[in-house]
């Protein structure tokens, strides 16, 4: 097993794009700094694309994202290596989706999101521990925006839409 390096982060297009551009080498909680990322990618989205668009980029970082995840996992010599930080990137641009253009709700919504990947409540620990392949490496992460989706909608619900 390695650690990845600047010259590992460019070696090849899988890597780039699995560490999150450069995101995945922060010497601590890269999952977080990965997870910043999608909010430049959330705005520019909110500005020049529609739902298509939307629903377009987040499918595809999500499918470029199971490859890059695969390959650079194999080249790390550990499946989910925690500097691969593009499944937080796709996973939460999903979560902006929903959350629309509100900060108050970014920011909520971040927090969630982050607390679902770090705790890994069922079946999210589970799925980790079963799936160690680029596609495994994705999931749990969209379990984890699903679960903190739930949650928000059931704050902005019971808060009478705030």
């Amino acid at each position: 097993m390695r650690s990845p390096t600047f010259a590992f982060l460019i070696r090849r297009p899988a890597h780039f794009i699995a560490l999150g551009f450069g995101a995945g080498l922060a010497p601590v909680m890269p999952g977080t700094f990965g997870t910043l990322v999608a909010f430049p990618i959330g705005w520019w989205l909110q500005a020049h694309a529609g739902v298509a668009g939307w629903l377009v980029a987040i499918g595809g970082l999500a499918a470029i994202g199971v490859w890059s995840a695969q390959v650079t996992g194999a080249d790390l010599g550990k499946p989910d290596d925690g500097s691969i930080v593009i499944d937080e990137i796709a996973a939460f641009l999903l979560v902006l989706f929903f959350t629309g253009s509100d900060a108050m709700r970014q920011v909520a919504a971040f927090a969630l999101f982050r607390f679902f990947d770090i705790v890994k409540p069922p079946p999210i620990r589970q799925l980790d521990a079963a799936l160690k392949s680029g596609f495994g490496v994705m999931l749990d992460d969209f379990v984890a925006a699903g679960y903190a989706l739930i949650v928000l909608a059931v704050v902005v619900r019971f808060a009478g839409g705030a």
